[in-house]
């Protein structure tokens, strides 16, 4: 909306600069829609009273038309309400663009983001929830937005756990190709494992290294000769590539998560010895306790860094090495602008190091942003980690199952519709449960999970907003078989006070989506369509819509209501929801 760039041309006017300009959503309703209190800041700067200021800039806007109220009240605010004409106005503009009024970003990034990070031959885990939900969020409202935005999964593929898995199928079934060495002809299409045997053998191999030294060894072994290129390992490892990856993507489907890139550890391996060579020769990298590192504290640091290992005393790789490699097969592919890792806080340090050894080194462009989105914990109402109730780590996919549980079992308690129907609204519903349970917290902070509050479709939840966008599809449903379809209709000024206060949030529509926008917050997304349900249904239960006499009065409210309901569906879709047709 124009409100800042009215109040910043007054206070200009007024010989002052545009920084006191400010304007916000007034925390007294009752008394003005919109406050600043810039003048109060300016007083100091100018050696004025900031009455003096507040009435000068208040008189020049008060001659504005958008503006039904510009006043300046002690000890030198400046109330402003909009007029009902230019609210109505600026809702038709909305209508009639295609991005609800919201102008696209003039400078176009393009980003990598990397939201994932599942380790093959692993089920996904309740720790997995987070950076697939906010990545996914993230990467919508920057595309709606008009940035340009590559999601990548980057898998864990490489390093034990593999040696682990090929180590216990050679104990299982010694006799398979793979383990011949002068085995010569192709290896067969089908892996000779299903998804659930693999899931089984990482955590018994895992458990079992951990007690018995010469299975370990014997791992690592494997380790090295897949990383060398044996041919046997390879095809194996390509089977547990092939078989986990189509679970994953099952698994993230079911979240309404997709990836642009189905990049791996071992995608980055090549690049690894130039960039190892490179640190070295250009005198980043040296010798500290066999290991070979790179320093990347600074002057200003209060608290230690320590320097990050590019490779451990045996030559090995780390982790950091793989994520460094990673870096410059981005720049590499890519050239991006920034690269955003949503990550669990608890890894801040680590990609500090990271971040820091990348830009020292000179892997990024200068200009290249290195954004760390670090999230919080999923914890159970006992304030600690999720768990499932005997105590282990829960699948992602029985807490997917148990919260559509819970929804179908609230939708059949109505018994409104059949058992098929009821169950995929289920997957719908309990789905905007689970994200928006998740979603509508700052991602940096820990949240307790509860089913319960989650699934309710009263109060800030997700069934609470699909519920209101099925109220609007069955008005304008019902007003459609009455009256035909609705062409053309202007939203007129707002004539009851639960139609201004819902015209009110609309208008904020593009301020919001900039703000979750800049700050990479889906949570401002979900404040706003839970403000915005309230609003309308505020609306709706102090007006008959569809009873309405005057034709006029009707039609407004039907565009308004279209409006309500399309802003609804564009913002769930940028948290990754989806609303069903009825519930």
């Amino acid at each position: 909306m124009c409100i800042q760039k009215e109040v910043k041309e007054a206070f200009l006017a007024e010989g002052m600069e545009e920084r006191f300009a400010m304007v916000s959503l007034s925390n007294r309703p009752d008394l003005c829609q919109y406050q600043s209190n810039g003048a109060l800041a300016a007083a100091k700067q100018y050696k004025k009273a900031p009455m003096m200021i507040a009435e000068a800039v208040a008189a020049r806007l008060a001659g504005k038309s958008m503006f039904s109220l510009a006043e300046a009240v002690k000890p030198g605010f400046i109330n402003l309400k909009l007029s009902n004409e230019y609210l109505a106005g600026y809702l038709n503009g909305m209508m009639e663009s295609g991005a609800f009024g919201f102008e696209k970003t003039k400078t176009p990034k393009k980003i990598v983001i990397d939201y994932g990070g599942p380790n093959v031959a692993k089920p996904l885990h309740v720790g997995h929830l987070r950076p697939a939900i906010i990545g996914e969020s993230i990467k919508r409202i920057r595309r709606f937005a008009g940035d340009e935005v590559i999601g990548d999964v980057h898998l864990g593929d490489w390093g034990l756990p593999m040696g682990l898995i090929i180590t216990e199928l050679k104990k299982r079934q010694p006799e398979l190709v793979y383990f011949q060495e002068d085995y010569q002809g192709e290896y067969p299409e089908e892996a000779p494992f299903t998804i659930a045997e693999l899931e089984e053998i990482y955590p018994f191999a895992s458990a079992y290294s951990k007690e018995h030294p010469e299975y370990l060894e014997e791992a690592h072994q494997a380790t090295y000769l897949l990383q060398s290129g044996n041919r046997g390992y390879l095809a194996l490892w390509n089977h547990i590539l092939d078989v986990s990856v189509a679970d994953l993507k099952r698994n993230y489907d079911n979240l309404n998560v997709t990836f642009d890139l189905w990049k791996k550890e071992s995608d980055a391996q090549p690049y690894i010895p130039d960039m190892v060579e490179a640190m070295k020769r250009d005198g980043y990298a040296y010798i500290s306790e066999g290991a070979l590192v790179v320093d990347v504290k600074e002057e200003t640091d209060t608290k230690e860094i320590p320097p990050c290992m590019i490779l451990k005393s045996d030559g090995a790789t780390l982790y950091n090495t793989t994520d460094l490699a990673t870096i410059v097969e981005r720049m590499k592919l890519f050239s991006p602008d920034e690269i955003i890792y949503v990550v669990d806080k608890r890894q801040e340090l680590y990609f500090e190091q990271i971040f820091r050894c990348a830009r020292k080194t000179g892997l990024v462009k200068k200009d290249t942003g290195l954004t760390f989105l670090g999230f919080g914990t999923m914890n159970g109402k006992d304030g600690k980690p999720f768990k499932t109730r005997s105590g282990g780590v829960m699948r992602l996919e029985s807490l997917i199952a148990e919260i559509n549980e819970a929804v179908y079992q609230k939708i059949m308690e109505n018994r409104s519709m059949e058992e098929e129907q009821a169950r995929e609204v289920a997957k719908k519903v309990g789905l905007a449960a689970l994200k928006y349970g998740d979603l509508s917290n700052q991602a940096s902070k820990d949240y307790i999970f509860d089913v319960d509050r989650f699934t309710s479709f009263e109060g800030e939840t997700g069934p609470y907003l699909l519920y209101t966008i099925v109220r609007i599809k069955s008005i304008l449903a019902k007003y459609r078989e009455q009256k035909g379809e609705a062409k053309g209709q202007k939203i007129l000024p707002a004539c009851g006070q639960s139609e201004l206060d819902l015209s009110l949030v609309l208008v904020r529509f593009s301020e919001m989506i900039l703000a979750a926008y800049r700050e990479n917050a889906p949570h401002k997304i979900c404040q706003y369509v839970y403000e915005l349900s309230n609003a309308f249904n505020k609306f709706y239960h102090e007006n008959k819509i569809l009873g309405e006499e005057e034709e006029k009065k009707q039609s407004s409210w039907i565009s308004l209501l279209t409006l309500t309901g399309d802003i609804l569906n564009c913002c769930i879709g940028l948290l990754g929801m989806e609303a069903p047709d009825k519930m």
